[in-house]
């Protein structure tokens, strides 16, 4: 499987080949519920990170909302 590099949070990442938004963030060990995911600055609907494929070149960010006050 080819390796594959993306910028993910501003910082440079490798990954073993194409894996779903899903996928990575189960990697991460986050709920995909508790995430927002932009993808190459288009904001993905949760319901697309089963299908939404992260590919070489591309920018990420996934943020969590933080609670406070």
């Amino acid at each position: 499987m080819p390796i594959i590099t993306l910028t993910i949070n501003g910082k440079e990442r490798q990954l073993e080949g194409p894996v779903t938004v899903a996928g990575y963030i189960a990697s991460l060990g986050l709920d995909t519920q508790h995430v927002a995911v932009a993808r190459n600055g288009e904001v993905l609907e949760r319901s697309d990170f089963v299908s939404a494929t992260l590919a070489d070149g591309d920018t990420v960010e996934i943020v969590r909302p933080v609670g406070g006050g």
